[in-house]
C-alpha cells in the first residue's frame, strides 16, 4: 500500500479542526496537523488576492486518497480548493505501517 501527505488550504482553524476532525473520525486521513496561519497570494478572478489562509497536512493511504479528497471538497468552503496529494517515497516503516493501519 501506498501512503500520502495531502498538503491543503482552508479559510481558518474553526475550519480546518472541523473539516480535520471529520475527515479523523470517518477514518479517511490517520492523522491531521494544522499548521495555523499562511500568508497566500493568488490569482483569481483576473486579480492578484492576498489573504490569510490555514495551513493542513494530513496523512492517507492510497485506499482512501480520492475518499479523502471528494470528501474535503464537500466540507470545504471555497469554490476551488487547493488539496495536493504527494506519494510518500520513504519514511519510517512503523509510521508508515501506522497510515495504513488507521486508514484501512
Amino acid at each position: 500500500m501506498t501512503q500520502y501527505l495531502v498538503y491543503m488550504t482552508v479559510a481558518s482553524e474553526d475550519e480546518a479542526t472541523k473539516i480535520g476532525t471529520e475527515l479523523v473520525q470517518l477514518r479517511l486521513a490517520a492523522c491531521v496537523n494544522i499548521l495555523g496561519p499562511s500568508r497566500s497570494i493568488y490569482w483569481w478572478d483576473e486579480s492578484v488576492n492576498t489573504n490569510i489562509e490555514t495551513v493542513m497536512i494530513l496523512k492517507t493511504s492510497d485506499k482512501k486518497l480520492e475518499l479523502l479528497i471528494s470528501t474535503a471538497i464537500d466540507l470545504h468552503s471555497y469554490d476551488c480548493p487547493a488539496i495536493i496529494a504527494l506519494e510518500i517515497k520513504q519514511g519510517n516503516p512503523e509510521f508508515l505501517n501506522w497510515i495504513t493501519k488507521e486508514t484501512s
